[in-house]
């Protein structure tokens, strides 16, 4: 009798699941698969022109360095990307197999090999050849690089996985949508990092700084796996050996987590909404925001700004990112040798762009703002109650910025003047926000990573670029009087920049409410179709 038939293997069929799935969402639109073929293009011309570079920088003394450096930031993204792209990857959600009768080591099995198609580890697999091919010199060297090209491969990739599945019911709750309102902020930062790097490599006489980096970046997996093909080069085949042992380690160490975590995901309770203790839930209406508020139509208005602001991931991500990069590009570039107080008016443009279409974060809940609107009178109150809530927020973040900018590039004689752009900007903004707000509304779905609904994308890239443009524009008599003073040599007279910028915003704005409160009135129907779409 022939024993029990052995299982078949659950790898090929997770393959074929990916690909199959992959197939079948680039098949839902034309649009999808021109995305997906364009990605796909500029991935391998990328991928490609960083191969020929590490194939020129054979030889050079820099090349050890630069190729250690580069894997190991690449191997931080991928540890980081599934805190701030929770859904980047929804084909492989764990989550899914919670009901299917899977062993948990075949299914870590299947579910790296099925993590190995795609964009991402095409892409870092040309990374980390064209890494090895930078410092593999000699017969050793090309044993430990055919070595250490898949283990930098498979280190990532298990990596991503294994932090995405340990976190996997935080991320894919609100608290974790929540955390990808940091990604704006980390990847400005990370752009920062990389260009004061590089400022500072250019200046120096040589690139010892960054061997020193090197060397100590060196242990740490994987890049230690291209540092065992740069030993092995250098003819240290032991010094090679005990390189590789960290990437080894670290895979190991990873795949035993990710089993554990795919165990305990499988077999205990969701327990993040369960036994939430009743004082959790607070009233904010009761907090001293709340009570600084004035009382009647206004209070109720801006309360219920501040709240999307807080509660609305959103309008949270454009708030995040307005206000880290408002302030991260003045104080950045006062720090270098060009900065100036006047890049404080960069903060005040960044956050008089979120008064572009106040009524697309109401989504279908606009029709309960509908009905509190009955005249010009009203639609007037309503514009201006929201612009006060912007008010409120970036003349002390604008104020701050100015300050801190003054602080550490000088030029503290400057600020009247600088406050009187920035409040004449503000003005400006507030302005045609209201105007875009009213003639030109779009949705921005709940249920979707989409910001506008489809077809409305050409519009709300329109109206933003256009305030862009614009808002400097509308301030043009105030900058031609800044300049007049300045070639005039009448700088005692910069001061009144300030209660002018002032009066001028703020005439801006009132005649932005004069003008629009009519047509709102008259438009609320079409308003909320607009904003109720996707």
């Amino acid at each position: 009798m022939s024993g029990p038939a052995a299982a078949p293997s659950l790898t090929p069929v997770f393959v074929r699941l990916k690909l199959s799935l992959l197939r079948n969402g680039l098949r839902q639109s034309s649009g999808r698969t021109a995305a997906f073929v364009a990605s796909l293009v500029v991935v391998l011309l990328v991928a490609a022109f960083m191969v020929l570079g590490f194939l020129l920088l054979r030889g050079h003394e820099a090349a050890g360095a630069v190729a250690v450096l580069t894997v190991a930031v690449f191997a931080l993204g991928w540890a980081v990307m599934p805190l701030f792209l929770p859904s980047g990857d929804e084909t492989l959600d764990p989550s899914r197999l919670v009901m299917l009768p899977l062993r948990p080591q075949p299914l870590v099995r299947a579910l790296l090999v099925a993590s190995l198609v795609g964009i991402g580890p095409l892409f870092t697999l040309c990374l980390a050849v064209g890494a090895v091919a930078a410092v593999a010199h000699g017969a050793a060297a090309v044993v430990f690089a055919v070595l250490a090209v898949p283990l930098v491969l498979l280190v990532c990739v298990a990596l991503s996985r294994a932090i995405a599945t340990a976190n996997v019911r935080l991320l894919t709750s609100r608290k974790g949508r929540d955390m990808a309102l940091l990604s704006g902020l980390v990847i400005a930062l990370g752009i920062q990092g990389v260009n004061f790097g590089l400022q500072a490599l250019g200046r120096a006489e040589d690139l010892s700084a960054l061997d020193t980096v090197a060397s100590v970046v060196g242990w740490l997996p994987p890049a230690s796996a291209v540092a065992a093909v740069l030993s092995a080069a250098d003819g240290d085949l032991a010094l090679a050996v005990a390189r590789l042992v960290p990437s080894l380690v670290l895979l190991a160490v990873l795949l035993w987590w990710w089993r554990r975590s795919l165990v305990r995901l499988m077999v205990e309770p969701d327990g993040s909404t369960v036994g939430a203790a009743p004082e959790a839930v607070r009233d904010t209406a009761r907090g001293p925001l709340a009570r600084m508020l004035p009382a009647g139509r206004t209070g109720a208005v801006m309360e219920r700004c501040f709240r999307y602001l807080w509660r609305d991931p959103k309008t949270k991500a454009g708030w995040v990112s307005a206000l880290a990069i408002g302030a991260l590009v003045p104080m950045v570039n006062a720090f270098q040798e060009s900065g100036s107080v006047y890049w404080a008016c960069f903060a005040t443009g960044m956050l008089g762009l979120q008064m572009f279409n106040q009524f697309g974060q109401d989504s279908s809940a606009f029709w309960m703002v509908a009905q509190t609107i009955a005249s010009p009178a009203d639609a007037f109150a309503e514009l201006r109650d929201r612009a006060y809530v912007m008010a409120a927020v970036t003349v002390p973040f604008t104020v701050l910025v100015a300050v801190g900018t003054a602080a550490v590039a000088g030029g503290w004689s400057q600020l009247p003047e600088v406050f009187g752009l920035a409040f004449a900007l503000l003005g400006a903004m507030l302005a045609l926000g209201v105007v875009v707000s009213v003639r030109y509304p779009y949705s921005i779905p709940q249920d979707s990573h989409r910001n506008v609904a489809p077809g409305q994308g050409g519009m709300a890239v329109a109206a933003i670029f256009g305030g862009m443009l614009a808002g400097p524009l509308l301030c043009a008599p105030l900058i031609a009087l800044l300049v007049w003073l300045r070639v005039s040599d009448q700088h005692a007279l910069l001061w009144l920049l300030l209660p002018l910028g002032v009066t001028y915003g703020a005439l801006l704005t009132w005649g932005a409410l004069k003008l629009m409160a009519g047509r709102m009135s008259r438009s609320l129907p079409e308003i909320l179709t607009a904003v109720s779409k996707g």
